[in-house]
């Protein structure tokens, strides 16, 4: 898939509207019970990037970004505020955030993982887009170095350690993330009039499979 490694520009993303949507089919029966199926095994998330423009330089910085993506085209990294760490907001990134796999004394490449719970419910979501530097990992309690016990790719969420994690223990993981998207437009229209009485352009953006 055409993806460019370039993140929206944050403080432009930033008071965007938008979120996980899921897809539900609900046929309703003549007795008026119903039945719920969905298609969809993972979430998919939409966002409004108009909204967190300020100024006109801001328009200018979107509609660049814009074209330097041919629109449509070229993916991209997108930092969604409301939920960009494997931490609560109000706490910091620890090893010790997310479980992401017990081991099994032969694998050495495990992807990240964050996972979402409620009640006796909970959603298991694919991190591909974690940010640079950001990957803490531990196995069994103890922390782990970084270029020396494993690497990360970016570009995928991979994690290989230099040696596999043995078998049955936990492997756990703090970081940032990213959503890879991409515009859901062709169109980007724009008035300096309107723009100035409080109106901005709507700008969707749509989370894209990897």
């Amino acid at each position: 898939m055409a993806f460019h490694e370039v993140r929206f520009p944050a403080n432009l993303s930033f008071g965007s509207v938008g979120g996980p949507e899921r897809r539900t089919d609900i046929v309703t029966l003549a007795n008026g019970f119903e039945e719920r199926n969905t298609p969809w095994s993972q979430s998919r998330r939409r966002y409004d990037a108009g909204v967190g423009m300020r100024s006109l330089d801001d328009i200018e910085r979107l509609v660049g970004f814009f074209e330097a993506r041919q629109g449509q085209m070229y993916g991209f990294r997108w930092k969604d505020w409301s939920d960009y760490k494997s931490a609560p907001p109000s706490r910091e990134v620890a090893y010790t955030d997310q479980v992401i796999a017990l081991g099994d004394g032969a694998s050495v490449t495990y992807p990240l993982i964050k996972t979402y719970r409620s009640g006796a419910a909970e959603y298991a979501r694919r991190i591909a887009k974690p940010v640079q530097g950001t990957v803490r990992m531990g196995v069994q309690g103890d922390e782990l170095q970084e270029g020396v016990h494993y690497e990360v790719d970016v570009t995928t969420g991979l994690v290989s350690f230099a040696s596999p994690p043995l078998q049955d223990v936990e492997i756990t993981a703090g970081f940032e993330f990213d959503v890879p998207v991409r515009f859901d437009t062709d169109r980007i229209a724009t008035s300096v009039a309107s723009f100035q009485a409080g109106e901005v352009p709507l700008v969707p953006v749509v989370e894209v499979r990897l």
